[in-house]
């Protein structure tokens, strides 16, 4: 099955995904944004499938990094979201998207190379939470 996404849906998908990234630097992976973002988006470069060609174009919705409040107002529906309408369309790639995620949030948060802080710990559950809440 082909799955075609809308300009929305895209942007919503790419939100969604750079967002839990962001979010994993907002929570204090390793003292080091720049590590966790990095290591982040590697793992959401190697996303296969329709998700994983979405992925690859140019991020050009905005993130509201003002404050990590901010951000998850903005990333959390975001997730819960995506995941809505994938499995509305396509429940393999709605997987695909969570495993996708989730991925690049244990990336980031290995980041740190140590055991994951509180703050790190919530953030991941936030994620998760969000995720599985469609």
């Amino acid at each position: 099955m082909s799955i075609t996404f809308t300009a929305a849906e895209k942007a919503t998908l790419k939100t969604a995904a750079h967002g839990a990234v962001a979010l994993m630097a907002y929570a204090g992976v390793a003292g080091s944004p720049g590590k966790t973002a990095t290591a982040g988006s590697l793992a959401l470069a190697s996303a296969t499938g329709p998700v994983g060609h979405v992925l690859a174009e140019k991020q050009t919705e905005k993130l509201d990094y003002t404050t990590g409040a901010a951000l998850a107002d903005q990333v959390l529906p975001a997730l819960t979201e995506s995941m809505g309408f994938l499995k509305k369309q396509d429940a393999a790639e709605a997987d695909n998207f969570r495993g996708t995620v989730l991925t690049a949030v244990a990336a980031a948060a290995q980041a740190g190379r140590g055991e994951p802080t509180p703050p790190v710990a919530e953030m991941t559950r936030k994620i998760t939470e969000a995720l599985d809440a469609a």
